[in-house]
């Protein structure tokens, strides 16, 4: 039986959008950028209350702060979506706190990736709420084409969002999947193993990224993702662009072989290189929770099949 969803209303121009940092602090002037470049997009955006924040540790604020500030946002009548500033470390205080009924009550767009993985995910499974992988205010916005535009106006605004060769999508393995999307960082999917906010992927079709991972570390990743039971009765399997996940002296395609050895028993399609997430240029969103058609065929595609949001 499929998951009754929770869609946000659609966004359109000009409406509010709050900006929050559940984690790791941020550098102001890529947060002011950021905001410049929303605002440039015709959205009124709206710095949380400690967006901005340095303390203490490596966060931008406390715990209670930085979970204040996601609240109000989903409260608030006059915020239509949110988009985090950065990951780093530190949404993983605010699970246990998350108060579900506000956000069930509030439905709204929440755009982030990284470590605000499990968020994402936790949020889908316990409300139906349809995430948004996609870029951030102080890591993408700021930066001139850090963000692919197409997608992310079609995810806000009702349009069924795609993306093929041009997103970076390459096939490793061909042949054809339907699913729900899921996923995310897959150093965060693998930390919330054993715990309850562990991911819910029976099921989906899975998208995976990460950056910086050697590839045995992808590997092992992998291995364990693998050993939890968590690619059972998946459909289809895609990868990030997996910036810079190297070794030194070794192929450029060795993470690509890593992935092939790892799932040389996997019957469906295996597609890498869509740029969502950790990516060099363009961050391409990625609804999270609606279903969609991997295509690994003539020329790849990952087509969804209705729009993330309520038109």
């Amino acid at each position: 039986m499929k998951k009754l969803l929770l869609k946000p209303a659609a966004v359109s121009f000009g409406a509010r959008v709050a900006v929050v940092a559940p984690a790791s602090n941020a550098k102001s002037e890529r947060i002011e950028l950021g905001l410049a470049a929303l605002r440039k997009r015709g959205f009124d955006a709206a710095a949380g209350a400690h967006a901005l924040g340095k303390e203490p540790l490596f966060f931008s604020g406390t715990a209670a702060e930085r979970l204040d500030d996601l609240h109000q946002a989903f409260s608030d009548p006059a915020t239509h979506a949110i988009i985090c500033t950065r990951g780093g470390y530190g949404s993983n205080y605010l699970l246990e706190d998350l108060d579900l009924d506000v956000i069930r009550a509030n439905p709204k767009p929440f755009f982030g990736y990284s470590d605000l993985t499990t968020v994402q995910t936790w949020l889908l499974d316990q409300l139906g709420l349809v995430g948004f992988h996609g870029p951030m205010v102080a890591a993408d916005f700021y930066r001139e084409g850090g963000v692919h535009d197409p997608s992310f106006e079609a995810a806000l605004t009702g349009s069924i969002v795609g993306a093929g060769a041009d997103e970076g999508l390459r096939i490793l393995k061909p042949g054809r999947a339907q699913g729900v999307v899921y996923g995310g960082c897959l150093s965060i999917l693998t930390f919330a193993l054993g715990t309850r906010f562990a991911p819910q992927t029976e099921g989906k079709l899975l998208f995976m990224e990460d950056v910086a991972a050697k590839p045995y570390q992808v590997d092992r990743m992998l291995r364990q993702m693998l050993l939890a039971g968590k690619f059972d009765g998946v459909t289809g399997l895609i990868f990030g662009e997996m910036l810079e996940c190297v070794s030194h002296g070794t192929g450029a395609d060795l993470v690509e072989q890593v992935i092939l050895r790892v799932f040389d028993w996997f019957e469906g399609p295996i597609a890498i290189g869509l740029r969502s997430g950790h990516v060099s240029r363009s961050n391409v969103t990625l609804p999270l929770g609606i279903e969609a058609e991997l295509t690994l065929e003539d020329e790849p595609a990952l087509r969804y099949l209705e729009p993330a949001v309520q038109v």
